[in-house]
């Protein structure tokens, strides 16, 4: 147990670097699709909420027509084209790293995989694990090819004691974890951004529909019942939209962390499979503690 734990916190690195072609992939991704989901949600807020058919006189100064939910949001002003951009981001978002951490895992089962490669270790069959590295492919496999090219390069390797060998394979498996974490986590941030401020956002829009509100009800002598009315439906608007995006942020990014961590605890399992493998095959075995 102390040798499988040792493994874990060496394979997972505090804090890896990514790629500079994979940190310039994200950024650009990001860069393109933030400006283009504003332009997209203020094309909507104008020319579908804002469509006058969807008002009463067909003036969407007026009071939405009943029962008409397009025209109800379009009357929680400025605020709901940035809440709508947030939402839009989340969904573009929570759809790109669906598409990569599905990657990540390869073409079969996660642990199919690993228990597939435990057996052939157990049997000294590198040559199997390797291609079964080459048929699962994504992340994890990549990680343990890497680990499985090691093994083999110590495993004909001489002029080193047996302590020094184990410690290489662990290197080797740590940096190629260290290159793939990045890629999996990658535009996390802007969900766990996005939960945090897609609420403070909501409740901005709240004050300013109070604001109006209490303008209405302030006019001399008989209230503004229209401008009191549309004070109130952006109030309450901005704090549905904000919450719902908020919730579905976290939503997503609790889903993602959690398919992250699986991938990792697979990666840490087959790296310890491996060392474990090596230091009983080739010598007397001993108890490895990093």
């Amino acid at each position: 147990m102390e040798q499988k734990n040792a493994m874990n916190k060496n394979v997972r690195p505090a804090a890896p670097a990514a790629p500079k072609g994979e940190a310039k992939g994200g950024s650009a991704f990001a860069a393109i699709v933030i400006p283009l989901a504003l332009i997209v949600s203020i094309i909507i807020f104008k020319f579908v909420f804002g469509n006058p058919g969807n008002f009463q006189g067909g003036n969407p100064e007026n009071n939405p027509l009943p029962g008409n939910y397009l025209g109800i949001i379009y009357k929680g002003g400025v605020i709901v084209p940035i809440l709508l951009t947030l939402f839009l981001l989340v969904i573009t978002f929570s759809i790109e790293r669906f598409l990569t951490i599905s990657k990540a895992k390869g073409t079969k089962s996660i642990e199919a995989f690993i228990r597939n490669v435990r057996q052939k270790l157990n049997v000294n069959d590198i040559t199997g694990a390797l291609a079964a590295c080459d048929q699962q492919k994504g992340s994890v496999a990549s990680v343990v090819k890497a680990g499985l090219g090691k093994y083999q390069e110590m495993a004909r390797e001489r002029g080193l004691d047996k302590d020094s060998k184990i410690a290489a394979i662990q290197k080797e498996i740590e940096e190629s974890t260290a290159l793939e974490l990045p890629m999996l986590e990658k535009n996390l941030v802007i969900l766990s951004t996005i939960a945090s401020v897609a609420t403070l956002i909501g409740l901005l829009g709240t004050v300013f529909g109070m604001i109006n509100a209490f303008s209405a009800l302030a006019n001399a002598g008989a209230p503004d019942a229209v401008g009191l009315a549309n004070g109130i439906s952006e109030a309450l608007i901005n704090t549905a939209l904000g919450i719902l995006t908020s919730a579905l942020a976290i939503i997503a990014y609790n889903f993602f962390t959690s398919k992250i961590d699986e991938l990792t605890y697979s990666i840490d399992e087959a790296g310890f499979s491996i060392i474990q493998t090596f230091a009983s095959q080739h010598g007397e075995k001993e108890t490895y503690t990093a």
